[in-house]
């Protein structure tokens, strides 16, 4: 029944909002806006002389309708029962997934160059493993200068 309620008065905030937006632009603002643009003496034959005082008022009932009508729909929102989605569940009732505690690997033999150790986090981990040895790198030699050009023969 409450989420019936909750779907009518969202069609009548809907409703009220657009009431609200058409009765702003209808307006006649001082300097004659947005307001000449809905044809200023249809509102006057519509509402008489005093259509901005009609119009006004109207604005005014509509925007307590339209907070009330906010209010209401947030206090029947809280009241809704918590239902899930199907991928809410999904996620809700998956157990976790439990990692069986590893064994340590035999450690692959290494060449013979091999001569600095690594350091293993943890004594529990790993043995210590050697790690082959990286010749340091030299500056490289700085190339030989273009020889210059021979001068030309006069002849």
């Amino acid at each position: 029944m409450l989420p019936i309620v909750i779907k009518i008065l969202l069609v009548i905030h809907v409703f009220v909002s657009l009431l609200i937006i058409l009765l702003t632009l209808m307006q006649r603002p001082k300097n004659e806006g947005l307001g000449a643009a809905f044809g200023g003496g249809m509102t006057d034959n519509l509402f008489g002389a005093q259509t901005t005082n009609v119009l006004q008022t109207i604005t005014r009932w509509l925007g307590g309708i339209f907070f009330g009508l906010t209010l209401l729909l947030s206090c029947l929102y809280v009241r809704l029962p918590n239902v899930k989605s199907a991928s809410q569940k999904e996620l809700t009732e998956k157990p976790a997934v439990v990692v069986p505690a590893a064994t340590p690997a035999p450690a692959p033999a290494l060449p013979a160059a091999a001569t600095e150790p690594v350091v293993a986090p943890t004594p529990e981990a790993a043995p210590a493993l050697p790690v082959p040895a990286t010749p340091a790198a030299t500056p490289a030699e700085p190339a030989p200068a273009p020889a210059a050009p021979a001068p030309p023969a006069n002849q």
